[in-house]
């Protein structure tokens, strides 16, 4: 029986809203909407978070949630993911970003299937069709494209596919949320940064430049995240409602 974990990686100095994990709507900080999400996951036998701030584990216990220290010095959240990972027995890992918390089980069930369904895959996400102008040209929409086997070939912040004839390919916007074997992703946060990724500050190029198989499952999902104080008053106003 294969071991599927879920680690939410958070970190309490976001640079543009500061202790957002902490942030509470109705007596409920954001990190215990999204474990509680992944707690209702029927595949993963495990929810974790990975954080670097004891004032962060400190919220997760006091719901009775798992959670695990890491070091402070980490860039990105899957190699905090990818700490927790190596000193466990883990065969798939699930990286669940935890100001998501508007993220459904079905979603987070629907991309680890994309990940253990087929044997080749090592690395699964999440995409959703989008047809608006002004998101399909803002770069902060990352955009994606793949083959008729759902592997993805290339994200970009830019429009892709260019629009050369009209209506004749839909775009897809990118969601953050990826499933590992663990062999992958220890080997992905331990190559050197691409060119790629670099150009576009996008991780998951690094994986694709070095060969590695992306696995895309389309969803109706829309999540907001909370990424801003405006971010935040909108979810807080649609929980308090």
């Amino acid at each position: 029986m294969k071991k599927i974990a879920i680690i939410i990686p958070a970190r309490y100095g976001s640079s543009r809203l500061p202790a957002k994990p902490l942030l509470l709507v109705n007596n409920k900080p954001i990190i215990q909407y999204v474990y509680e999400a992944a707690k209702q996951s029927k595949l993963a036998s495990e929810v974790i978070v990975a954080t670097d701030d004891e004032r962060i584990k400190e919220a997760v216990e006091k719901f009775n949630g798992k959670c695990e220290m890491t070091k402070k010095d980490h860039q990105c959240g899957s190699d905090r993911i990818a700490e927790v990972a190596s000193r466990n027995d883990f065969d798939y890992i699930l990286n669940l970003q935890g100001d998501e918390p508007q993220i459904t089980p079905d979603v987070i069930d629907l991309a680890i299937e994309a990940l253990i369904n087929d044997s080749k895959t090592d690395i699964s996400t999440l995409v959703r069709e989008i047809k608006d102008k002004e998101q399909i040209n803002n770069p902060n929409c990352v955009k994606c494209v793949f083959d008729n086997e759902y592997n993805a070939l290339y994200f970009s912040r830019c429009p892709i596919p260019y629009e050369r004839n009209e209506n004749q390919s839909p775009y897809y916007a990118h969601i953050g949320i990826y499933g590992y074997k663990k062999e992958s992703l220890i080997k992905m946060t331990q190559l050197e940064q691409s060119n790629l990724e670099k150009q576009e500050s996008l991780e998951q190029l690094r994986a694709l430049q070095n060969g590695m198989k992306i696995k895309v499952a389309i969803t109706d999902l829309n999540p907001t995240g909370i990424d801003t104080i405006e971010d935040y008053e909108k979810f807080k106003k649609l929980m308090e409602n």
